[in-house]
């Protein structure tokens, strides 16, 4: 699943949701956006493959409920991940969000 950031349609704290929860909590996880505002999870994670990136956030760990069923019954969290995507997109504070 993606979220085109620049469709307000799409870009919604309800496709967050379920973006999150197309997850997998049993692998690490990291939310990508590439500079024409698309976001998605990546399995490939870390500081490997950022050509084209605009932005990531910290990889979350296997196991850690960041992903999957737990994080969308997590309110809070998801709103987090939401807002994060709106602060920084189109403009991120850097390349690499690890305080959100």
């Amino acid at each position: 699943m993606q979220i085109d950031l620049n469709n307000p349609e799409q870009f919604t704290l309800e496709a967050v949701r379920h973006l999150l929860g197309a997850g997998s909590n049993g692998v690490h996880n990291q939310l990508r956006v590439n500079r024409g505002g698309i976001a998605w999870l990546s399995q490939v994670v870390g500081s490997r493959e950022l050509d084209g990136l605009a932005f990531r956030l910290e990889t979350w760990a296997a196991g850690s409920g960041c992903v999957g069923e737990q994080a969308v019954a997590d309110e809070r969290w998801v709103q987090q991940v939401f807002n994060a995507l709106r602060a920084n997109w189109p403009t991120p504070s850097s390349d690499y969000i690890d305080l959100y």
